[in-house]
Order: structure tokens, then C-alpha cells, then sequence
């Protein structure tokens, strides 16, 4: 009765304390110990790097990604026709199965302007979009040839929706990206279905896993061969293993038909990049490539309930952030039913492409900037490594400060202003390797209206002090 109030994790610490007490070793060494042999039993575990994959083998084709900085995401489905959460909904028995899949009979695309929507990514600055093209509902904005759901067969869209969306991205130079469920708790021979049950275990009927198998890797070779992705962007591999989903197979399978094909992080090891969710990394993840998939509200699909949308500042301080650490950003929409964009989601996207247009030469095909420690603020350095960018964070005015810069600066100019400012360096000793502190004053009237970027130059590559101050 005494944990009545506690949540599971606050019961599960309690319990892993009283164990550790009861075999007297300290509970630090004792979690420790749990930790490494629950990675040693799950290396499938999420979070773990694309241990499959060299980077060598994959940089040349990477470039594009690395430079490329932020995507669209796009959720669109059946679930918009309520606007309740995509998939989840029934399997978390908010909605009862029968329920969820009425849907199909209102999703129309009605309004539905591939074109339009192509034409405002491009404004929002993305050079790369994905669409889901199936979700875990199983519901498939193709036609496919598999006698599975479909919009084309058992909606009122009555049509490709995919098709024309690629072709307008093509026409805008924008990269296709596919998004595609693994898992599929609609497919009769696929074992998950809600979550408090089951269809069957994969061990007492194997031949009924073999055919799903065989079934969604022949939707991944029917969206490989129609419409090319270049980038695959895979979801739901956390319910089974690699082996289980034959995972070298579908990688292979993919780059056969397209070598430059990129593939995300969800495909138990055998991606190309991590794809953190939501959150926004405390430090920057060790795989070489990265990218942010984040909601322009709390929710990925169409949700009128839901209306805490970020603001643009909030976005673009967002975007700055993981692009001073190396990483993508992914920004979610979430269009109705009928193919319109809420107007929130439309402003978010043109302000910030507003600010991306000004700011591009910071933010594209740029390096991740100083360490942590030397500004107080996003920051990323061109390909040279000759030009640091200084991205003022709260749209900060007066003096800020870098420390520990070993190079002199050559001009210091606020990018889009065409305004030069004068450097203060401040404590620098002759006698003395340390360089002094670098101040800049930023004049109140040279504020965006989001984030200013300072653009310096320097008079070779960076170099920095990472000393302890004092002679060394």
C-alpha cells in the first residue's frame, strides 16, 4: 500500500535498491553491472550506433545529408479524418479498431495541391521531405500491388498520392524521402496488434512470420522501383530483431536498385544516420551523421485539439542548436484530411524560410561550430574553416564574448546587414600563449527579428586555446 502513489519507475528503483541491499553491493556498481549485461543480452537495444555500417563506406554519398540541414516531415493518413493520433490510437485502445478504420471512408484529398505543397518547403528553406507512405495502420498512400490497404483502392482519394508529390519535389530540386513502417498491425500475418495482445508468436508459426516477411519487403521493392527515395526513413524495427526482419537483406535489397540510396537509424543497426525524436540531445550523438525529427506542435499527424505550436523563434532557435552540433533538423506537418496545411503549420514554415534566406550561407553546407565552453550560443564554421558564425541567442544585443580563440580576426559583419563591427580583445598578455577574451558589441538596431548571426573571419583556419590559463 506504501507505493500506491509511486509510478513504475519509481517502483522499479525502489526494487533494484532492495535487491542491491540484499546482496550488500553498492547500488551504483550494482546498476552498472545490470546495465552492461542488459546490453550484452539486447544489442538490438534502440540508441545504440549504426554499428553495421562503416562511415567510410558511406561518407561520399553522405555529403548531401551533411549539408543539406533540415527536412520536411510530412504525416498524412486516414488518422487525419478524426485527427487522433496516427496508428496508435487503436493499438493504445483509445478507439476501438472498427472505429479507426471508418476513416478510410472520409479521407478525400480533396484539396490536395502536391505542388503547393512542394513549392512551401522549398520557401521554408528544406532541401529534402518525407512522406509517410505507409504508418503502422498499415495504410499505404500507393497503390500497392500486396491486397493490403490502400488509398487508392479503399478511400474516396482514389488515386496515387504519392506519384505527384515526388514529381513536384523533382521539379524544385528537393530530395524524396520515404517514410515506411516496418511494423504492420493491420497485416493478418504480422503479430502485433494492440497492445494488450497478440495475433501469435513468431516461434510457434514461423511460416505465417515468413509471408509477412516476404509481404513488406515487397512493398519496400515496390516503392524503391516506382518512385526511387532518396532517402529511407524506417520506423517500428524495436519489435523485432535484425535477424528477424532480415535487415541486411532489406539494406541490400534497397542499394541494389539505388547505391546513393540513404537509410535512417531505425533499421536495427544497418542505417546510416541516428535519428533522436523529439528531445534534443544533451551532447551530440557519436555516429557521424545525425538528424532531429521534431513536431511543429505536440503531435505528428493532424490534431485540431492540439494547438501548443511552436513559435518561429522557438523553431529556429531549435534548428540553430543542432545545426552548431552537426545534426539535420526534421520539422513535422501534419496536413487535414482533404490535403490542406493548417495555417500555424504555413507560418512556422515561410518565417523560417525568412530567416534561412537571409541567414543560408550560416546554416548550409556549414561545420559544426566551437566546442562548448568558448561561446555562449550556437555557432558553425564554413567548409574552409576559415569563417566561424556566431548565432546571438534571445535575440541578444550589446556585448558577447568568445574565449579562447588562438587566431586574429580579419572582420567581424552581421550576416544580412551588410554592417561591419569593430572586435575588442580584452586581457591578452604579450608574454603569454593564452589569447585574450574577444568582445563584440552588437548594436540594438542590427537585431533580427529571430536570431542574429554574426559572420568572422579569421586569418586561417580556426584554432583554438583549450589550455588552463597561466603560461600554458
Amino acid at each position: 500500500m506504501f507505493m500506491e502513489g509511486f509510478t513504475g519507475k519509481m517502483k522499479f528503483n525502489l526494487l533494484l535498491k532492495q535487491v542491491a541491499f540484499l546482496m550488500n553491493v553498492p547500488y551504483i556498481s550494482f546498476i552498472m553491472k545490470k546495465l552492461i549485461l542488459i546490453c550484452l543480452i539486447f544489442p538490438w537495444l534502440p540508441g545504440r550506433a549504426q554499428q553495421k555500417v562503416s562511415s567510410d563506406s558511406i561518407r561520399e554519398k553522405m555529403q548531401w545529408f551533411a549539408d543539406a540541414k533540415l527536412g520536411i516531415f510530412i504525416h498524412w493518413g486516414i488518422y487525419s479524418v478524426n485527427g487522433i493520433d496516427e496508428s496508435w490510437s487503436f493499438y493504445n485502445k483509445k478507439i476501438s479498431y472498427p472505429g479507426y478504420m471508418k476513416q478510410l471512408n472520409g479521407f478525400t484529398a480533396s484539396r490536395y495541391n502536391p505542388e503547393a505543397w512542394a513549392a512551401l518547403i522549398k520557401e521554408s528553406g528544406a532541401r529534402y521531405a518525407v512522406i509517410t507512405n505507409k504508418h503502422h495502420d498499415g495504410v499505404a498512400l500507393w497503390p500497392t500491388k500486396q491486397n493490403h490497404f490502400n488509398v487508392a483502392d479503399n478511400t474516396p482519394a482514389k488515386r496515387d498520392l504519392l506519384k505527384p508529390f515526388y514529381a513536384a519535389l523533382d521539379k524544385l530540386d528537393i530530395k524524396r524521402g520515404a517514410y515506411f513502417s516496418l511494423i504492420d498491425w493491420s497485416h493478418p500475418d504480422y503479430p502485433g496488434f494492440l497492445k494488450d495482445s497478440n495475433r501469435y508468436k513468431i516461434a510457434d508459426d514461423p511460416a505465417r512470420w515468413e509471408r509477412f516477411r516476404h509481404f513488406f519487403q515487397a512493398q519496400i521493392n515496390e516503392i524503391n522501383l516506382a518512385y526511387k527515395p532518396d532517402l529511407w526513413w524506417f520506423d517500428g524495427d524495436w519489435e523485432h530483431s535484425a535477424e528477424e526482419w532480415q535487415a541486411a537483406k532489406v539494406r541490400a535489397s534497397i542499394l541494389k536498385i539505388n547505391p546513393a540510396a540513404i537509410i535512417n537509424g531505425r533499421l536495427q543497426g544497418y542505417g546510416d544516420y541516428e535519428t533522436p525524436e523529439q528531445n534534443f540531445p544533451v551532447s551530440r550523438p557519436k555516429f557521424n551523421w545525425w538528424e532531429l525529427c521534431m513536431t511543429t506542435n505536440n503531435n505528428w499527424g493532424y490534431h485540431p485539439d492540439d494547438t501548443n505550436y511552436k513559435t518561429p523563434f522557438e523553431v529556429i532557435s531549435i534548428f540553430a542548436d543542432v545545426v552548431s552540433n552537426g545534426g539535420n533538423l526534421l520539422l513535422d506537418i501534419g496536413p487535414r484530411e482533404d490535403g490542406s496545411i493548417p495555417a500555424e503549420q504555413v507560418h512556422i514554415l515561410k518565417e523560417l524560410g525568412k530567416w534561412n534566406r537571409k541567414h543560408a550561407e550560416a546554416v548550409f553546407g556549414s561545420l559544426p561550430g566551437l566546442p562548448p565552453g568558448h561561446f555562449y550560443g550556437p555557432s558553425t564554421l564554413s567548409k574552409d574553416s576559415t569563417v566561424l558564425y556566431l548565432f546571438l541567442p534571445n535575440r541578444s544585443a550589446g556585448n558577447i564574448m568568445i574565449k579562447g580563440l588562438s587566431n586574429e580576426i580579419r572582420d567581424v559583419e552581421v550576416v544580412g546587414a551588410s554592417q561591419h563591427l569593430k572586435p575588442k580583445i580584452v586581457g591578452k598578455i604579450s608574454w603569454s600563449p593564452v589569447p585574450g577574451l574577444v568582445f563584440i558589441d552588437i548594436p540594438e538596431k542590427l537585431k533580427d527579428q529571430y536570431m542574429t548571426v554574426l559572420k568572422v573571419k579569421l586569418d586561417g583556419k580556426l584554432k583554438l586555446y583549450r589550455g588552463h590559463g597561466g603560461l600554458n
